[in-house]
């Protein structure tokens, strides 16, 4: 399976998730990240870097902007909010039964389908976003 997560920047939560995927279930898949509104090339935040390194969890990364191969190659796109899914499914309506926001694809529509952006946050803020998004992709694969 092949998991593309989105996020805005994809410099923090989008790249978290994809690190935690790989790191969990590489022998099921592969995980991808991208930003709606990226530039290509920035390396992923320290603080980012930092949790995943806490958790012994590597990270090689370089920011990318979503093009329309990226949406042909996944299996399951996950957003990490509704905003992001609703952009995602204006611009790639054929691909509309493969987005949902991350929390919406493991536990169901309702209640809150956003993760919180740590951008410009201290470091409790991104382990309390890594916390959130592992115990999400921990259960990926209950569906």
């Amino acid at each position: 399976m092949n998991i593309l997560f989105v996020c805005t920047g994809n410099t923090c939560r989008s790249p978290m998730a994809a690190a935690i995927f790989n790191h969990l279930w590489s022998e099921k898949g592969e995980a991808r990240s991208v930003g709606l509104f990226a530039a290509n090339g920035a390396n992923a935040a320290a603080h980012t870097v930092q949790v995943l390194k806490e958790e012994e969890i590597e990270i090689n990364h370089s920011s990318k902007q979503l093009d329309v191969n990226d949406v042909e190659w996944a299996s399951l796109v996950l957003t990490m909010t509704s905003q992001h899914k609703a952009m995602l499914m204006s611009q790639f309506p054929g691909a509309a039964d493969k987005i949902f926001t991350l929390k919406e694809y493991v536990d169901g529509p309702d209640g809150e389908l956003d993760i919180q952006d740590p951008y410009g946050g201290d470091l409790h803020i991104y382990r309390s976003t890594h916390s959130e998004m592992k115990a999400l992709i921990e259960r990926i694969f209950e569906k």
